[in-house]
């Protein structure tokens, strides 16, 4: 079965995305996308989104201003397709429904999966996860680690936080997680649990994130939507595992050298790239980064960056 290339664009202006509802006569007719279309013979994807989004809504897009987000490859059964999908808020006018379609401006977190194509979801994932994950360090008790967790949060709060703790057993590491759920939630963070999904229900966080070895034994998404699952991987293999287990995100690395991995072989931009490109889920760039890479990480198709000492 032949793979239909198709060029995706995400059109933001401030807090929300420009959606289009397919029509009914065609595949997937009904449902809401984002607009786009394929690219024909000898077309580069910028030069397709430029020329379908004029055609579909008369926006124009300038093409140097166009970043990709996500290659996401989907097979419906009767059709397979490459999403290629990439994002853009410099837009020029206002869109109009040139085919008959509606378009409407939408908030990003009102967006459904069950309202697009099931290839589309992995976007959507895209748009709500933030461009960096911060994991927590090293603490020498649950009072000092809360307190460091707050003085953090409060210098530089990013979307969502994993609470890394391995050297806890079960029970502290509940009691710390409580604590850090309520902080999190009056700062308006995503707090994410690290280690086995059975520390997930007593404290009822956002996510959880498996590392390979917990992924690994895994046959089937232990967690309901709505919860984020993100698993720890290193390679090609590991991360379709990570797709296969209905994973939202996962953390890919190392990219380049970092001190808490010294034997580590790191696996470089080249290489997180080519994976990014394969992957179909917002992957995050780990090991040696700072928060300067994550506009590094997305031209490789990245979401962005994850990093332990860049925020500790």
């Amino acid at each position: 079965m032949k793979e239909v290339h198709v060029a995706v664009a995400v059109i933001v202006r401030g807090s929300r995305v420009l959606i289009a509802r397919r029509p009914e006569h065609v595949h997937q007719g009904g449902l809401l996308e984002f607009p786009g279309g394929k690219v024909e013979p000898g077309e580069t994807v910028q030069a397709a989104l430029v020329r379908e989004i004029d055609e579909e809504t008369g926006l124009r897009v300038p093409p140097e201003s166009l970043s990709p987000v996500i290659a996401i490859r989907h097979d419906y059964g009767d059709k397979r397709v490459l999403l290629d999908v990439w994002r853009t808020s410099a837009v020029e006018g206002e869109p109009v429904g040139r085919e008959g379609q509606p378009v409407d401006w939408m908030a990003v977190d009102t967006l459904q999966d069950e309202d697009f194509p099931a290839a589309n979801r992995p976007i959507i994932r895209a748009l709500k996860l933030p461009p960096y994950l911060a994991i927590s360090g090293v603490f020498g008790n649950l009072v000092d680690g809360l307190r460091h967790l707050e003085g953090q949060l409060e210098q530089q709060r990013p979307g969502m936080v994993i609470l890394r703790a391995p050297w806890l057993g079960d029970s502290d590491y509940r009691e710390l997680a409580l604590s850090a759920r309520n902080l999190c939630r009056e700062m308006g963070v995503s707090l994410i649990l690290h280690g086995g999904v059975q520390r997930l229900e007593p404290v009822a966080a956002d996510g959880i994130h498996l590392s390979w070895a917990e992924a690994s034994q895994l046959t089937c998404r232990p967690v309901p939507e709505g919860v984020w699952l993100g698993v720890s991987c290193h390679n090609a293999e590991e991360l379709a595992h990570a797709v296969a287990l209905g994973a939202d995100y996962a953390t890919l690395g190392p990219v380049q050298a970092t001190s808490s991995h010294p034997d580590a072989d790191p696996i470089g931009w080249s290489r997180f790239q080519a994976l990014a490109a394969q992957a179909s889920i917002p992957l995050y760039a780990l090991g040696g980064m700072a928060t300067d890479d994550i506009a590094v990480a997305q031209q490789c198709g990245g979401q962005g960056c994850a990093g332990i000492s860049s925020w500790w």
